[in-house]
């Protein structure tokens, strides 16, 4: 079986860097990352004091290894560079950029990591939350064909995208879908993740989870979220389920017979199984073997 890596981004969640009672539970979530986040959870007169909370919630970084990310705010605006220049000293997973429009947003992001002299393992993820990035969403994601971009994962802006073209948000998310579906196509012909958008009622979990199966059947890899009670649904719609991993252990093992070796079609309970076949079943038992399931 050919090896491949996987990092699970099943569940992310935001958390304000103002909210102290909400950062100490850092260490016991079960989700597979979280988002320090500087810029819309906080409001204008605490981003300074937030800001300089990064080093003492870095200090404490759990032992349990999940992603640590920062969303600063927008570079060219007044908090952006202090952002940046205090989550960089504080040496997280990631860099979670807002608003961006073209790729030079994130390339102009890349310089400064590189300028800090940080290392390869810090990633840069972008929001696409305008019109704009909408527009240029083929060419932001085909940097993450280029490792010295850092460019790793887009974010779904679902809320902004809603208020900046005035669409009508309906719980089918109708209107959004077709760009959703755009992100999709963007994001793995760019070989980088792609995290659908929040779900604003926390205490809806019906609407919660019939919107994680739907990212989840689009393709997303995961989805961010607002509060700790939405990780463990999110978690299990974007795990593969014990029926998908037992027919991609079929199909990994069909391929692995003697007879076998060489073919690139081969007939598995009643139906044609191609390489390509293969190739999914091996990424899915990868996603399984990297979560536990």
């Amino acid at each position: 079986m050919v090896e491949i890596s996987y990092r699970p981004r099943r569940s992310v969640l935001y958390i304000p860097a103002a909210n102290e009672r909400a950062l100490a539970k850092i260490p016991a979530l079960t989700c597979d990352a979280v988002i320090i986040d500087l810029e819309d959870a906080v409001a204008s007169g605490e981003k300074a004091s937030a800001r300089d909370r990064l080093g003492a919630i870095f200090a404490d970084r759990p032992k349990r290894r999940c992603e640590m990310v920062v969303r600063i705010n927008r570079l060219g605006g007044e908090s952006g560079p202090d952002d940046l220049a205090a989550a960089l000293a504080c040496r997280p997973d990631g860099i979670l950029l807002p608003k961006i429009d073209t790729p030079r947003d994130i390339l102009e992001a890349g310089d400064a990591l590189d300028e800090a002299d940080m290392p390869d393992e810090v990633k840069l993820w972008a929001m696409i939350e305008t019109p704009k990035a909408l527009i240029n969403i083929a060419a932001i994601a085909e940097l993450g064909r280029d490792p010295a971009s850092r460019l790793a994962c887009l974010v779904a802006g679902t809320n902004d995208l809603i208020k900046e073209t005035g669409i009508q948000a309906t719980p089918d998310r109708r209107y959004l879908m077709p760009w959703l579906m755009q992100m999709v196509l963007a994001a793995r012909a760019g070989g980088i993740a792609l995290l659908d958008g929040v779900y604003n009622d926390f205490h809806d979990s019906a609407g919660f989870l019939r919107e994680c199966a739907d990212a989840a059947a689009m393709g997303f890899d995961g989805k961010t979220l607002i509060h700790p009670t939405q990780i463990e649904a999110a978690n299990a719609a974007f795990s593969p389920s014990p029926r998908a991993l037992a027919e991609a252990r079929a199909v990994v093992e069909a391929f692995g017979r003697p007879e076998n070796a060489g073919k690139s079609v081969i007939a598995l309970e009643g139906r044609m199984v191609e390489r390509l076949h293969l190739a999914q079943a091996e990424k899915l038992l990868a996603k399984a073997t990297s979560i536990g399931a």
